[in-house]
């Protein structure tokens, strides 16, 4: 299987780091102009090195929906600032001063910050000062009658951050008030004054767009005949958005391009190719236009190069569900780890290069709708990252050497899966299955877990020519038929009451991430034996909140407007 590293030689993190700088340029917030724009860039880049992309054009007007998604309102910025404590911060200096999404509007007058239930009852007529919950803080903020609202996040220092509101049409009935970011430094400095007991006073401008309707961009491209490998990365985010996510769109041009020239009619796979915004346009894509059948697997490319030395980035590996397995993430684990090979130890082993490390599956990202829907999805991502959706994740702050692991290791899974031999692939299924196995084991047991490994090597051994593992046919729990991203803003377009119930128990995202495994593992065992599938992958389990979790889905299963999204079988 090493050859395979070797051949992927030809990947080259230069050109990555190119198209880095190229797309950061784009604003490229979800329901603005500069979106397709970042897209249009792409599709004649992928035209040149001749493949034939095709780009798919839904919309973006906060009205139309996708399975579980409504999209925000198309728009635009054209300039903000905020003044306050002597410092002006201009859209010229970084576009993230105004929150995305924002109306048009004027706020001046002094500034409160809100950090206890009871400061709301304080802020009529003025500024609002908040550092998380954001959208539920600026809904409030505009019920309570305030005139402007500055958000910040923790953790960001110097930077602006960016926060995005995801207004829809029916949102802007009450989102009047202009809404800015700060750097957590300022925001900590009007904090300490007012604690002190000093006036604050700020003054906001922010000036934008609001359109009927806007293209959300879908650019697909495939190599060769189905069944498919799919490579997967958004595209959106805002300027710069270097390592989130050029980072990750820049790695797919150079991937397409090269198994473009690399890809003839011996492979056992072709490759496609899918630049999407984030969620939204994945959603749309397998809703209008995926075929799912024709997907072994999806890789999907989110932020693959961070450094480092951004807050100690970690290479991370995050594999497909277990009741997704695929032997896709062990050999992406298996190339990751060759890659990463660096210096010596003192008896001449290879030693890693960068932090890496594989995980159970974690939600976040694109790979969450495909493994919804049954094909096995697996994400190499550089997390932490102390830029992370902030004005400083710019391109100087990239890793060429995460960008060549990360690149090359994805390159060779893609050859090796396409090319070796089936006794190869054979050997390493069942070789991957036992670390994967021997690794839940060492601290609990794994009956459940075995039996999803066999039916996963069943699918895996149906795409690759090779015999190993073995299907089980048991009574599901349930019957998930309209699938996508649960959220509590999904559930508060149902029911408000249930909606506060989910926020509370999904404050911790392992919970929400537990929450849709579950839901994938009862589709395919009887309910008791997926809690334990559920306890085998990934030991603590907050049984007791995914219990009422279930009850609000059950009960959301009994208004008239989502009663076919659900059907439980006991």
């Amino acid at each position: 299987m090493r050859r395979f590293l070797k051949e992927a030689g030809v990947f080259d993190p230069n050109r990555v780091l190119h198209y880095i700088a190229e797309i950061s340029q784009f604003h490229r917030i979800q329901g603005s102009k500069e979106l397709p724009e970042a897209v249009r860039f792409i599709r004649e880049e992928l035209r040149i090195w001749g493949l034939n992309p095709e780009l798919y054009e839904e919309t973006y007007d906060g009205r139309t929906s996708y399975l579980t998604l409504k999209t925000p309102v198309a728009w635009d910025l054209v300039r903000g600032e905020v003044e306050v404590l002597g410092e002006r911060l201009t859209t010229s200096l970084s576009p993230l001063v105004v929150m995305a999404h924002s109306p048009s509007g004027k706020a001046e007058g002094v500034v409160v910050h809100v950090a206890r239930k009871e400061d709301w009852e304080n802020v009529e007529g003025k500024i609002v000062l908040v550092g998380s919950d954001w959208r539920d803080a600026y809904r409030r903020a505009n019920e309570k009658g305030a005139v402007g609202f500055i958000a910040y996040r923790e953790g960001t220092g110097n930077a602006i951050p960016y926060i995005g509101l995801f207004l829809t049409r029916e949102d802007l009935e009450w989102a009047r008030i202009p809404a800015v970011a700060v750097p957590e430094s300022l925001a900590k400095r009007i904090i300490g004054k007012l604690n002190s007991g000093e006036e604050v006073k700020a003054r906001i401008e922010v000036e934008t767009q609001i359109n009927e309707r806007q293209v959300l961009p879908i650019l697909y491209a495939e190599v060769g005949k189905a069944p498919f490998i799919l490579f997967t990365a958004h595209i959106c985010h805002p300027k710069p958005g270097a390592n989130d996510n050029a980072s990750g769109s820049a790695m797919l041009m150079e991937l397409a391009r090269v198994l473009n020239r690399l890809h003839d009619d011996s492979f056992r796979f072709g490759f496609a190719f899918l630049w999407i915004p984030e969620y939204y346009g994945t959603q749309a894509f397998v809703e209008r236009y995926a075929e799912l059948e024709r997907y072994y697997a999806v890789i999907n490319l989110d932020m693959v190069a961070g450094s480092p030395d951004r807050a100690g980035s970690t290479v991370m590996l995050v594999r497909t569900p277990l009741s997704r397995f695929s032997v896709v993430s062990g050999l992406l684990e298996y190339f990751l780890e060759l890659a990463n090979e660096g210096g010596k130890s003192f008896s001449g082993s290879p030693l890693p290069r960068l932090r890496l490390k594989g995980f159970p599956y974690e939600m976040g990202s694109d790979h969450d709708i495909f493994n919804f829907f049954g094909v096995p999805a697996t994400m190499p991502i550089t997390w932490p990252d102390r830029f992370y959706h902030s004005s400083e994740d710019t391109v100087d702050k990239v890793s060429k050497e995460s960008i060549e692991v990360i690149g090359r290791a994805v390159l060779a899974t893609a050859l090796a899966l396409a090319k070796a031999e089936k006794e190869e692939l054979q050997r390493f299924a069942r070789g991957y299955a036992m670390k994967y196995l021997g690794e839940l084991s060492r601290d609990r047991e794994t009956e459940e877990a075995e039996r999803l490994v066999m039916m996963g090597l069943a699918r895996d051994s149906r795409f690759l020519g090779i015999e190993s593992g073995h299907e089980f046919r048991e009574k599901p729990w349930l019957v998930w038929e309209v699938k996508g991203i649960i959220s509590e803003r999904f559930v508060r377009e149902r029911d408000e009451k249930l909606a506060d119930e989910f926020k509370e128990l999904t404050r911790d995202r392992k919970v929400l991430a537990q929450l849709h495994e579950l839901l994938m593992l009862g589709e395919i065992l009887p309910r008791e034996r997926a809690f334990e599938a559920l306890r085998e992958e990934y030991g603590e389990v907050e049984e007791e909140k995914l219990e009422k979790l279930v009850s609000v889905l059950e009960k959301l299963g009994g208004l008239d407007s989502f009663s076919s999204c659900w059907s439980w079988t006991y």
